[in-house]
């Protein structure tokens, strides 16, 4: 799991923007939170696919609790980060204040889609969420 990051924001109806899906493997962070390494919740949104491939985040279900995620920084650093724990929940029920609440502390949220797929709707049920803190 090897990205970018291309900075995102919040749509017209105040949901937060995903990448593109015509670019399945680029992630993005959220501009208006922290960023790597800074007190609070670092959040990147990456695809777990698009209709044609696997996304960036295809193997985020695969994490486990101790697990480092490496994220570079502009200026050449590099922070890592530890996994804490991963959720799966349905979208209906994201859990807002978790993902985007203030921390005492750098931490990391990975998201991307899960669950089973609905053919009708053409989305995805649940959300996989990833939840980390700096080492």
């Amino acid at each position: 799991m090897t990205s970018t990051l291309v900075p995102l924001g919040l749509t017209p109806d105040g949901s937060v923007e995903v990448p593109p899906i015509e670019k399945p493997k680029q992630a993005g962070w959220f501009q208006p939170g922290p960023g790597a390494g800074e007190v609070g919740p670092f959040v990147v949104l990456g695809h777990v696919d698009s209709y044609t491939e696997a996304g960036v985040f295809y193997r985020l279900r695969d994490l486990r609790i101790g697990d480092r995620i490496n994220v570079g920084r502009r200026d050449g650093s590099r922070v890592t980060y530890l996994v804490d724990r991963i959720d799966r929940v349905a979208k209906n029920r994201f859990p807002t204040d978790a993902v985007y609440g203030n921390v005492t502390r750098p931490e990391i949220r990975l998201i991307t889609c899960g669950g089973d797929f609905d053919e009708s709707r053409r989305s995805y049920e649940d959300n996989v969420i990833v939840f980390g803190h700096l080492a």
